[in-house]
């Protein structure tokens, strides 16, 4: 069996799944523990999509073609879009990809259409809809929460690190966030294997909100172990295509960026909610 499992990830490796598939991607992308930001000049979401039904014969083609190749990975979904021929797939505990309908080639990364006043990538949508069920399923009692003063306007999800400058930066704003509004409710994303204690100490802490104050102040922690959520949201921002921090997404599920001016991270996050 091949084993294409690389460190490239910023992530902890040993904390993350030894997902063939994942490895590739990870290893094609680049992304490494340099990134501090997860802002993104978001493409004009796609409204030509031409079916949200999976195709079970496009599922069942890929996972022969990924085996055969020495690659064992369940594929969850596979989606027509708007490009003739070609999939959008939706696999386990790995970041989504693009297929064509024999199963043959994969294309990681966008896809973008052109001819209208500007690019719009063709799985937006299908992406944002993913995201949206999953950052719903994650129990309120595994996110730090730091709600809204006076009328909730909106909620954002924000993958964190402790370490991460634009993680603290956003921190740091989190009152003028408040008071425009927004929700905020971080998840654990550790860049490194330093992290990762700091993290589970955070979510493993009496009062964790308490705790990431102090943690974004650099101050130092002291916290038992516990069965922190930790791997579960580093695996949820796997699948989601987390590559850095801070990823932002609304309850839509709608991937804002990384880090924004509180007025500008509202106004986007009341945009797409």
């Amino acid at each position: 069996m091949i084993n294409l499992f690389s460190k490239s990830f910023s992530t902890p490796s040993p904390a993350l799944p030894k997902v063939a598939l994942l490895a590739l991607a990870v290893a094609i992308t680049g992304c490494n523990s340099n990134s501090t930001e997860a802002k993104q000049n978001q493409p004009t979401t796609s409204k030509t999509a031409s079916s949200s039904e999976s195709d079970a014969a496009v599922v069942k083609a890929i996972e022969d073609n990924l085996k055969a190749s020495g690659i064992e990975q369940k594929i969850l979904s596979a989606v027509p879009t708007s490009m003739e021929n070609i999939y959008w797939v939706n696999a386990e505990g790995a970041p989504a990809f693009y297929s064509d309908k024999e199963g043959r080639h994969i294309i990681l990364g966008q896809i973008l259409e052109v001819g209208q006043s500007q690019p719009i990538e063709i799985s937006t949508e299908l992406r944002a809809k993913i995201a949206k069920e999953k950052l719903a399923a994650v129990p309120k009692d595994e996110l730090i929460i730091y709600p809204a003063k006076g009328v909730t306007k909106a909620v954002i999800y924000s993958f964190t690190d402790a370490d991460c400058p634009y993680c603290t930066k956003m921190h740091s704003e989190m009152k003028q966030l408040n008071a425009e509004g927004i929700e905020v409710r971080y998840l654990a994303w550790p860049r490194s294997q330093d992290s990762l204690p700091k993290m589970e100490s955070i979510w493993c802490s009496d009062d964790p909100k308490s705790a990431m104050d102090k943690a974004k102040k650099g101050q130092p922690l002291s916290s038992p172990k516990c069965d922190s959520p930790v791997q579960s949201h580093i695996e949820l921002g796997v699948s989601l295509g987390v590559s850095g921090t801070p990823a932002v997404f609304t309850e839509s599920g709608v991937q804002i960026g990384g880090y924004l001016p509180a007025k500008e991270m509202a106004a986007a996050a009341i945009a797409n909610k």
